[in-house]
């Protein structure tokens, strides 16, 4: 007998992939937090999320008025599903660092708009919370 189950992981990989709104919560600067809904991609096997801004808008003013360690939190929910990653935030504006991330938002949501001001917030990812975790976290 033959069922369709999805291979280990499957599920925790698709949680990831499929088009969601995200939460990005960072400090400001008086330490009260900061949550926008945000588009995100993360890459399990390097341990990286990434969100593309806007170089002045305030996630990015937070990321980098907290300096280096910067630790910040993004979080997605479906139902009863949800998964957090936290970790240390860095805002890049290096061409190749946001094509990248680009390139990774737009297969998981859709083509960015055109932004001469876009950056990436980098999130070296440290710790995985929810009922739907990622493969190997």
């Amino acid at each position: 007998m033959t069922t369709d189950v999805p291979p280990p992981g499957a599920e925790e990989d698709a949680f990831w992939q499929e088009r969601r709104i995200c939460f990005l919560a960072t400090h400001r600067p008086d330490g009260s937090p900061h949550l926008v809904p945000v588009g995100v991609t993360f890459d399990p096997e390097a341990g990286i999320a990434r969100v593309i801004s806007s170089a002045g808008s305030k996630k990015v003013r937070n990321v980098r008025a907290a300096g280096p360690g910067a630790t910040v939190a993004v979080s997605q929910v479906e139902g009863r599903r949800w998964c957090t990653l936290e970790g240390t935030a860095l805002v890049k504006d290096d061409p190749e660092s946001v094509a990248e991330a680009e390139r990774r938002y737009a297969e998981r949501y859709r083509p960015p708009r055109p932004n001469p001001e876009r950056v990436v917030i980098e999130i070296t990812v440290t710790r995985v919370m929810g009922t739907v975790r990622p493969p190997g976290w």
